[in-house]
């Protein structure tokens, strides 16, 4: 600004001295007395106007010697020749100021030098600057390299404090965010503080439906209470979920119009994905992209404002939505995990409650066990011990009878007790069963004398029809066989209260029967001539129940499966199942069975003559009375009732018996005088020291297969033989002991022994 000045001034003094000389101004009238401007006036302003510039001149080089003295300037002998030609020229002003008055000689010849020196050191200093232009031309380029390397490094500058700034929002932002592991609380927090931070007018969060097929408004800064979904397929939210960084949104795109707010406009508008990864994302320690779920964070600027995205702030989105998929990552699989560990806390609960009933049952179980065999089980054995012993005297027709009724009945009571025990200890449901050789015709015989017993007891008529081509001698249970057929009339007694004649029939089908009956699909007769089908009937024909040939007692109506819910009738039909047979029942108008069938399949065997079979059975019987007779039991059952009745069987075949009450007294008597002792009955379940443990240390500290030992148990364990065998046990006896029973056994062990010696 002063240079322009300057140089218009010098132009216009030019301009008015050359326009003075040309316009012909007036000559100056210097000589004029009258005149203010006289010539002694102007020469002594010229005179002051020298000494002035003169001092202004010396004053200059002042403060150049001073300003070289005190900095380090290039080209200081340039400075040092202007300095000269200053004191030159400000020496030629003082010497020319004492020139306006009289002077001598001597002053003008100093005046004279002094304006040759002038020349001469100005016409030098003008040389020297004119080879010192290229020298200050670098000097000037060096200087704009130097600004603009100034400017880089402060434009460097910048960046690095504007990432150290961003830096410092974004340790902000992730602190704020990690302060909370709820998935909610995370993504509340990010849109708060990235308001907050970019100055945002609104912020929200797109997430996926279950079905993947839109994306819906789950979080919003402004919290609107209305719910906004778009197209999964938007072409906005494929290009989002498809790349990793910020992308910018036009303000009308689908996005930006649902994450405007309340107010429906949108300014710049930014995006980003965030993946949601759960723990069944990660595979061996790597996420599987390819099956991540993304949301969408969508980030608007104020509209208002003449503003647009800068590049820390896209940085900013870019870092912080990153830092919240992994504060999301820790919260989901927080949240999965405090759910496993609730569902393994309710497992423990559940299985500690499953053990802590499994005990309860076991012990109850076990109750239940003892007071069967204690108070049912070991009465009951004794009982028909005692039966079978008074079977065996002389008695009467009549009295037979009744011991023989009196036996079987007990029997089924036994089975009942025995099924019901181990059905109890077994969780299978599956009864044992004895496929053995019997009477058909006695059994039919007793059961129908029962059968006629229960009937005159409850009030109703008996009849009994039996096919007289039925085979005799055939293989089967028949204990199982006789129990289901007195279940069969209990259960008609027990439902029908309205009198009238109980028939039992039996007899056997052929071919030809039953074609069209529903349950006789799978139980047509054997092709076989060694098998026979036997059908059972049991049917109750009253003057008020209305019976045809649909439901009565040759019915063939099957259609047990509506009203055979009852407990016992499924325990009947489950042991008629393991027998390979069928049962149903046919019910009356209320509902209440009218008839019942039993459907079975027996073996046949031979029959023998009684003619035949009655002098072998005397003769065998004596021959074993011979056999049993003087023969050395020890007899070891801790229940005092079963072992004297157990004494009183083998006494009866002629036995010597030795009675004791434990294993340790067993023991105590093989010791000094085992020699003596043939046969040991050996109960297998006792309190202190059970019939396994005290076979073993027979066995041990004797040496041979002397004494013979035999095992007295109730147990129906199907793996109870080989653990005998295993403990050197020879024989076992199956409680309830009856007398043949015992006497069989007796003899095979003994027949057995006489081979082996």
């Amino acid at each position: 600004m002063l240079k322009a000045v300057a140089s218009g001034l010098l132009i216009t003094s030019v301009l008015i001295c050359v326009s003075a000389n040309d316009n012909g101004f007036p000559r100056c009238n210097c000589d004029d007395e009258a005149s203010f401007w006289t010539i002694e006036s102007i020469l002594e302003c010229q005179r002051v106007g020298d000494f002035l510039i003169a001092v202004a001149y010396f004053s200059i080089p002042i403060e150049l010697l001073y300003f070289i003295s005190c900095s380090n300037v290039p080209f200081k002998w340039v400075l040092i020749q202007f300095i000269a030609f200053i004191v030159l020229c400000g020496l030629t002003h003082l010497l020319n100021g004492w020139t306006y008055g009289p002077h001598t000689f001597q002053l003008m010849v100093a005046l004279t030098v002094s304006k040759i020196l002038t020349a001469l050191v100005s016409c030098a200093t003008a040389i020297t600057l004119i080879t010192l232009i290229p020298l200050l031309l670098k000097v000037k380029v060096r200087e704009f390299m130097l600004k603009k390397k100034t400017w880089d490094l402060g434009r460097e500058f910048d960046n690095i404090m504007r990432q150290r700034e961003a830096a410092v929002h974004v340790r902000m932002l992730t602190q704020e965010i990690r302060k909370s592991l709820d998935r909610h609380t995370i993504l509340y927090t990010t849109l708060v503080e990235l308001s907050k931070t970019l100055s945002l007018q609104n912020c929200a969060v797109w997430m996926p439906n279950v079905d993947k097929t839109e994306m819906n408004l789950t979080h919003e800064l402004n919290g609107r209470n209305f719910n906004l979904s778009i197209p999964i397929n938007d072409p906005d939210v494929v290009r989002i979920k498809g790349s990793d960084r910020v992308n910018i949104l036009s303000p009308d795109s689908a996005l930006a119009v649902g994450s405007s707010g309340a107010s429906g406009e949108a300014g710049p508008v930014a995006a980003i994905r965030m993946p949601m990864l759960r723990v069944c994302n990660f595979k061996g320690g790597t996420p599987e992209l390819r099956q991540t779920c993304y949301a969408i964070l969508v980030l608007i600027l104020p509209t208002g404002e003449p503003r647009s995205w800068s590049n820390q702030e896209l940085e900013i989105i870019k870092v912080v939505a990153d830092q919240v998929a992994v504060a999301l990552s820790h919260a989901a699989i927080l949240e999965e995990s405090q759910l496993m560990r609730e569902k393994l806390e309710e497992q423990n609960r559940a299985l500690q409650q499953a053990k802590r009933n499994a005990m309860m049952a076991s012990q109850a179980r076990n109750a239940f066990q003892k007071v069967m065999s204690d108070g049912m089980r070991r009465p009951m054995h004794s009982i028909l011990g005692l039966l079978s012993m008074i079977q065996d005297d002389n008695l009467k027709n009549e009295q037979k009878l009744i011991v023989d009724a009196m036996l079987r009945t007990s029997n089924v009571l036994s089975n009942l007790i025995n099924d019901a025990m181990d059905n109890s200890t077994k969780d299978d449901g599956r009864f044992p069963l004895e496929i053995r050789s019997f009477g058909l015709h006695s059994m039919l015989k007793e059961a129908a004398c029962l059968s006629k017993c229960m009937c005159v007891y409850g009030g109703f008529g008996f009849m009994v029809e039996v096919e007289k081509s039925l085979p005799d001698n055939v293989m089967g249970d028949e204990r199982r066989v006789f129990q289901v057929i007195l279940h069969m009339v209990g259960n008609l007694l027990q439902h029908n209260h309205g009198g009238g004649i109980l028939v039992f029939r039996v007899f056997a089908e052929t071919g030809s029967q039953g074609r069209s009956d529903k349950g006789w699909t799978a139980w047509r007769p054997s092709s076989s001539s060694g098998d026979v089908n036997i059908r059972f009937e049991v049917g109750i024909n009253s003057s008020d129940s209305e019976v045809g040939s649909s439901s009565g007692l040759g019915g063939r109506n099957y259609n047990s499966d509506r009203v055979g819910g009852r407990l016992s009738f499924n325990i009947c039909k489950r042991v008629v199942q393991l027998m390979q047979g069928n049962i149903w029942l046919v019910p009356c108008a209320h509902g209440y069975p009218q008839s019942m069938t039993l459907l079975l399949r027996f073996q046949l065997r031979p029959s023998i003559t009684i003619a035949i079979s009655e002098p072998g059975e005397g003769s065998e019987r004596t021959d074993s009375n011979s056999m049993l007779r003087s023969l050395q039991v020890l007899l070891v059952d801790n229940d005092d009732v079963n072992r004297a009745v157990t004494q009183k069987l083998l006494q009866k075949l002629g036995c010597v018996v030795t009675p004791v009450t434990s294993g340790f007294e067993c023991l105590t008597v093989i010791g000094p005088a085992g020699s003596s002792i043939q046969v040991i009955l050996l109960d297998l379940h006792m309190p202190d020291l059970d019939g396994f443990e005290v076979a073993t240390r027979i066995r041990k500290f004797r040496s041979g297969n002397r004494p013979m030992i035999v095992a007295l148990t109730a147990s129906a364990e199907e793996d109870l033989w080989d653990r005998c065998m295993q403990v050197g046990i020879n024989g076992v006896i199956r409680k309830p002991v009856l007398l043949q029973g015992i006497a069989s056994e007796l003899r095979r062990i003994l027949m057995q022994g006489n081979n082996i010696l």
